[in-house]
């Protein structure tokens, strides 16, 4: 029978063309249902238990991030995919909160590629709690928590909680107010651009990534380096050393 999919979405046309992009590209996916809002589509989930949902954020009455205004979080046990046009403040909030999204017009690899995600991950059973937070940073209107990708799920830390990431090879070594230090197996350039434009974060060096409101201290020994909350240290190239001090009013 294969898995089944639910495409959410008030346009007709965008509808029609998602379902010929899966029927082509993606034979994982056996059966296609169709919803044009968001209370119709609830009720279909309901019915249908589908292994994912396509839901599109920009529509008429309701928001797609407004799902869990129709369903709870414990019956978010499929593989849920925004399709959205641009909105930087959404894709950012996706990212952090470890959604997956398409970007209309879409493109066929990347379709291809997010349905076979689906398939190998097998198991959608924290996307409740993922979509909980989201729900939170669009009510609030922003950014107050990061996930954190762990091989359990997701875990979610607080965005000021965060003292100091520490490159580590592929990996990236996460520090927060919290005693216990996390490994994180993502690179630190997945951090940086994650990171993006959240206010109160630097780069002092090509190996770090600090929390401004965590500095307490600057030291001259070892060429420079940045002592923060918790004991922890890290280093300043030297390229970047005038930039940091004028950044912190020395």
């Amino acid at each position: 029978m294969g898995m089944k999919a639910i495409i959410i979405d008030d346009e007709k046309k965008a509808r029609h063309l998602l379902r010929m992009m899966l029927e082509e590209n993606c034979p994982a996916i056996g059966q296609i249902e169709e919803a044009a809002d968001l209370p119709s589509g609830a009720r279909l989930i309901r019915s249908l238990r589908p292994d994912i949902v396509f839901l599109d954020i920009e529509m008429p009455g309701y928001s797609g991030t407004q799902i869990l205004d129709f369903i709870s979080p414990e019956e978010v046990d499929f593989e849920l995919i925004f399709t959205t046009a641009y909105s930087e403040f959404a894709l950012k909030a996706f990212d952090l909160n470890a959604i997956d999204y398409l970007l209309k017009p879409l493109q066929e690899e990347k379709l291809i590629r997010a349905v076979d995600k689906v398939v190998k991950k097998g198991s959608a059973t924290q996307n409740g709690r993922n979509l909980t937070e989201l729900n939170n940073t669009f009510q609030a209107g922003q950014f107050q928590k990061i996930g954190l990708p762990q091989s359990t799920g997701t875990l979610f830390i607080e965005i000021p909680h965060l003292i100091m990431l520490q490159a580590d090879r592929m990996y990236t070594r996460v520090f927060t107010t919290q005693p216990a230090e996390l490994l994180v197996s993502k690179p630190l350039k997945y951090f940086l651009d994650l990171l993006d434009g959240v206010p109160g974060f630097y780069q002092p060096h090509r190996s770090y990534l600090v929390n401004l409101q965590h500095i307490r201290e600057y030291s001259t020994r070892n060429g420079g380096q940045i002592l923060l909350d918790h004991d922890l240290t890290a280093s300043l190239s030297r390229e970047k050393k005038d930039e940091f001090l004028q950044l912190m009013g020395i």
